[in-house]
């Protein structure tokens, strides 16, 4: 069984910046598809950025690129996600989410590649 568990949440000024946490509890982190989604009230889930465990291709959002990182810690089974340049619409609350096979895809924004999501860390921008 999956766990992730997302932190680093919090309020910040516009311009400021924050960095998420996902721990995940898994056997071998690398075969995972893992991502950052969000949600903002009234809003679709949206897929903000995503990383191939196995490999570390990088995927990202158009609204975020340039301004958000994603990472891990294979060692720590840890996800990070630095967002910096932080702007109101960033708003949301996010989530960890993890997909099985290492790889993921020109596919990674569809919630629907993931099997697992953690509970979520809310982000306020003002």
């Amino acid at each position: 069984h999956v766990q992730l568990v997302e932190s680093g949440g919090g309020s910040v000024q516009a311009g400021g910046s924050r960095r998420l946490s996902c721990a995940a509890s898994m056997y071998n982190p690398s075969s995972y598809c893992m991502a950052w989604f969000r949600q903002a009230p009234g809003k679709e889930r949206e897929g903000v950025a995503a990383i191939s465990t196995g490999g570390g291709i990088t995927y990202y959002a158009d609204s975020v690129k340039g301004r958000f990182t994603i990472s891990q810690d294979n060692a720590e089974n840890t996800m990070y996600l630095q967002m910096n340049s932080l702007k109101p619409e960033d708003t949301a609350m996010y989530y960890c989410a993890a997909g099985l096979g290492g790889f993921c895809g020109y596919s990674w924004y569809r919630p629907s590649m993931y099997n697992y999501w953690g509970q979520g860390t809310q982000v306020t921008v003002s």
